[in-house]
């Protein structure tokens, strides 16, 4: 999964696709296979055998598909900053907008315990001999130690801005995912050639639905295919993306989907389905496919090579889930302490948040039997939150389409209404599957007490899920920063709430008077004017524009007046 990192909040460039590079249909359809792909969950798919293929396929009808259909539907229109912050908080308002962008930052929060113990694996694996790796890659202390000396190293790096970091993150995805990827299926192929001994059980290609513990780990598959909203953002770029961007979704998902097959069957033909570990028979599996070839040694750079990569990967990513949340943030949602970055324009404070976060997540390694074990609660925790963001876009997406029919949009999933109703129906049915799914102990693992599995999973869920919530009830007025541009939301400027239908023609464009009218009467209520002073003072702001400063700024000169102190 990768992060979306919707852009700092800031008016819409004039210009449109006539001043943009145009994005071709081969080129999102890479953009969307190197968001995509990951090695680091395929022994959890292997585990599976020849029904890991359904899982894949499942996974892609019923998440991918219809996933990347509606952000591409919800980007395509609503093109101002914010990413799936404006999606949201158009369908909902700003509390539901907030707390689905907390929602990503915190899905990848927990998410980087989990890919560092995958590091901490790897690099175990760079030792002689074998038996010696597996033992040092099962001890916790070496684990815990090695996820947080990685993490806190990476994060002082980061620090010195996103230059350094996109290098790393550079070479690491080239020999770090997309070699080692590439070699992991040529070496699975001529293995097959070579007529060695598959390890692969003799399995239906359907699952037994019945044993809900054997096909928990498939519910991972669906982080797996995370990160379409980051994609989706640019659907606008595209010549023809009504026509375009499902031909890349489709191509992207056949090259996806195979690639996952290929590579998770290469690991089940030389692993027993019994002996693998989610962290560790990646490795294993290489150094068998090597030892096949006669060059066992191969396997060892494997495993520094793929390690490299992980560490790249957080490199570039550590700081891109603060920087969305801190652009939201400055439309009022984060006290301004958390607001400040420095002169590489990063923000040290939340990364500092988001470091404790990750090491008292980390921490789960010590209460829980295994590292194995923490890992599955890590991704399983990680995938539930994510599913819930999922579904508030699609009930974003189902609102849209009701209060805002006639809005233009440049992508519009076909069908009509039942289109909408096929997609949505189909994505939300999945999502919720699989957050089932994902609070069943796999039986593949020994996690410890079941009892103990299912809350930590679910008060961590929950936990995090409200923490957006308090956050936005202890807001203040003086958060908002002034210096901040953020467009508002076409409800604000209509002066409805998000729940009703607009009346606004398909072409109708608000000028920007009525954005600073816009953002002077939303400032006002926030400082407790009474709904008769706050439309006053919109209008006087509307009037006093005259395209010298960005909306916002007018709006707090003229609050600044009425009021006769300062913001």
């Amino acid at each position: 999964m990768a992060n979306s990192n919707p852009s700092k909040p800031g008016p819409q460039p004039k210009g449109g696709k006539a001043s943009q590079a145009l994005i071709s249909t081969g080129a999102m359809t890479v953009m969307i296979i190197t968001t995509v792909v990951s090695l680091r969950g395929l022994p959890s798919q292997a585990e599976f055998g020849i029904q890991s293929i359904f899982y894949y396929l499942f996974a892609a009808i019923v998440f991918l598909i219809p996933f990347s259909l509606v952000c591409a539907e919800l980007a395509s229109t609503y093109t101002h900053s914010g990413g799936l912050y404006r999606w949201v908080a158009e369908a909902f308002g700003p509390k539901w907008g907030w707390t689905a962008m907390y929602l990503e930052w915190q899905t990848l929060v927990i998410w980087f315990p989990a890919v560092l113990m995958f590091a901490a694996v790897s690099l175990a694996y760079i030792f002689w001999p074998e038996s010696f790796d597996a033992r040092l890659s099962a001890n916790k202390i070496y684990t815990l130690v090695v996820v947080l000396a990685v993490y806190w190293i990476t994060n002082f790096i980061a620090f010195r801005g996103m230059k350094s970091s996109k290098i790393l993150s550079t070479l690491g995805g080239l020999f770090g995912t997309i070699v080692p990827g590439a070699i992991l299926i040529i070496l699975g192929v001529a293995y097959l050639c070579m007529g060695k001994p598959i390890m692969l059980a003799h399995e239906s290609f359907f699952p037994d639905f019945s044993k809900i513990g054997t096909i928990v780990l498939a519910a991972s598959i669906f982080l797996f295919y995370g990160g379409m909203e980051m994609n989706a953002v640019h659907v606008q770029n595209m010549k023809n993306p009504a026509r375009q961007f499902p031909r890349a979704i489709f191509l992207a998902v056949a090259v996806i989907v195979l690639l996952f097959v290929f590579a998770t069957l290469a690991i089940g033909f030389v692993v027993p389905a019994k002996d693998i570990n989610l962290l560790a028979s990646l490795l294993v599996a290489y150094n068998d496919l090597w030892a096949a070839v006669g060059v066992p040694w191969l396997g060892n750079v494997m495993a520094l090579l793929i390690t490299f990569g992980v560490i790249g990967q957080v490199s570039v990513i550590i700081a891109g889930p603060s920087t969305g949340l801190v652009a939201v943030g400055e439309s009022g949602y984060l006290p301004r302490s958390l607001q400040k970055t420095n002169a590489q324009g990063v923000n040290k404070p939340i990364l500092y948040v988001q470091a404790i976060f990750v090491s008292l997540l980390s921490l789960v390694l010590v209460v829980l039997p295994s590292v194995e074990s923490a890992y599955q609660v890590m991704s399983q925790m990680a995938t539930v939150i994510y599913l819930i963001l999922v579904l508030m876009i699609y009930f974003a997406f189902i609102r849209l389409r009701h209060t805002q029919p006639q809005k233009q949009r440049g992508f519009r999933i076909p069908g009509g209404k039942l289109g909408e109703v096929v997609v949505a129906g189909i994505g939300i049915l999945g999502a919720v599957v699989a957050m089932v799914l994902s609070f069943f102990p796999p039986s593949q693992i020994n996690t410890g007490s079941p009892v103990v599995y299912v809350l930590i999973i679910f008060c961590g869920a929950l936990l995090f899920f409200c923490v957006p919530l308090i956050v936005f009830s202890k807001r203040k007025p003086s958060w908002r920063n002034p210096k901040a541009n953020f467009y508002p939301f076409d409800w604000q400027i209509e002066n409805r709430r998000p729940s009703e239908v607009s009346k606004w023609s398909p072409t109708y464009q608000p000028t920007p008077a009525q954005i600073a009218g816009t953002d002077a009467r939303i400032l006002a209520e926030e400082n407790g004017a009474s709904p008769a002073e706050a439309e006053k003072i919109a209008a006087e702001a509307e009037k006093a524009y005259d395209g010298s400063e960005n909306p916002q700024a007018e709006a707090y000169d003229i609050l600044d007046k009425d009021k006769g102190t300062g913001a």
